[in-house]
């Protein structure tokens, strides 16, 4: 009796490992390498085409039922120089982005088209969101921020914010960003994580 049941154990083992794996999707991240974007907080390292930069805070945004995240990194440069953003959310796909603070000319997103340092963008959202902020960011514990996306070329984009004071007014910030293509960041959870 126990040798049949040896050679049904061994059969099945053998028919499950003679199957094919099954198809999966090349861009889910769910356990990729590099960690998951979705996860990350203040304390965190991100390292980005070689350059490894600290998340100093996050903030967590949301308009109608749709979220989506900003964290503020740090080069830790002497002269100040290498902080930037990332953005990140799922519409449906995942969307990471690193923005870089546009330091040209005045813009104001009023226009249905920009063009900046010779790329032409255009509008794509404009919205105004509930936040709350986490770590060091620059804003508010919680308020309200007004932004409008520009899309260009090659994955690029721009885009505005202004957090709203209690009256209502802000100034707009200008970034530029582009796409991080899938398996190009790197995560290092901070210690506590």
């Amino acid at each position: 009796m126990a040798a049949l049941i040896v050679l049904l154990l061994r059969r099945q083992r053998a028919a499950q490992e003679a199957r094919p794996a099954l198809p999966r999707d090349p861009f889910d991240s769910s356990d990729a390498a590099s960690g998951d974007p979705r996860t990350l907080r203040a304390g965190d390292m991100v390292e980005y085409l070689g350059e490894r930069m600290f998340v100093r805070g996050s903030i967590r945004l949301k308009e109608g039922g749709f979220t989506w995240d900003e964290h503020f990194l740090d080069a830790l440069n002497e002269d100040g120089s290498g902080r930037r953003w990332i953005s990140v959310e799922e519409d449906p796909d995942l969307e990471v982005m690193m923005w870089t603070p546009y330091e040209g000319p005045d813009l104001s997103p009023s226009a249905r088209t920009l063009t900046v340092d010779g790329v032409t963008y255009r509008r794509s959202e404009h919205g105004i969101a509930d936040y709350t902020s986490e770590g060091t960011t620059g804003v508010g514990a919680t308020g309200r921020v007004e932004y409008a996306d520009f899309e260009g070329p090659g994955n690029r984009g721009l885009a505005f914010e202004r957090y709203l004071g209690d009256d209502g007014s802000g100034s707009w910030e200008a970034s530029l960003g582009e796409r991080i293509p899938n398996g190009t960041l790197t995560v290092y959870p901070g210690s506590d994580a």
